[in-house]
């Protein structure tokens, strides 16, 4: 097991709660990231993209300061194994696969009305019956997702 990249993965998901939990208790707001990008990009918000911009850049810049302290990429780079000694993490199917992935993973997010940190983090914290019916939704995708690449399409690593 890969101890070093669990206790990032920890850490992550600790400052997501704890950022969400801030931005609730502060703007009593909802830290979705599909519907703060989404409002930036399409509403144009007056008055109130100030703590959006704010709340990205903290976002994009966390890694950045992880990786500045000598954290690396953690699994994102390929370094990570999983039981079987087999190297887990890296790109499956290459960055065109993943543009498409990302694509999609938009695409779901507005059918959905949110994503996994609104629904999962935010959503189920509150017991809303939405969010828990979005959040299987995901998992079950995430699941069916990953046997089709590795086991369908080949890609995986």
């Amino acid at each position: 097991m890969d101890w070093s990249s669990s206790l990032q993965g920890l850490a992550g998901g600790v400052l997501i709660g704890l950022s969400a939990t801030w931005l609730m208790a502060t703007l009593g707001r909802i830290a979705g990231i599909s519907g703060i990008v989404g409002t930036l990009i399409a509403a144009r918000p007056k008055g109130d993209s100030a703590w959006r911009v704010t709340f990205l850049l903290g976002l994009i810049s966390g890694p950045l300061v992880v990786m500045w302290l000598g954290g690396g990429l953690g699994n994102v780079a390929g370094g990570a194994v999983d039981v079987t000694g087999r190297v887990i993490g890296g790109p499956a199917g290459g960055v065109a696969l993943m543009l498409v992935a990302g694509l999609l993973v938009g695409l779901g997010t507005g059918l959905g009305s949110g994503c996994t940190s609104g629904h999962g983090v935010c959503g189920l914290s509150r017991l809303s019956v939405r969010s828990m019916v979005a959040t299987v939704t995901f998992l079950v995708m995430a699941i069916v997702t990953v046997f089709v690449v590795r086991h369908v399409i080949g890609g995986g690593a």
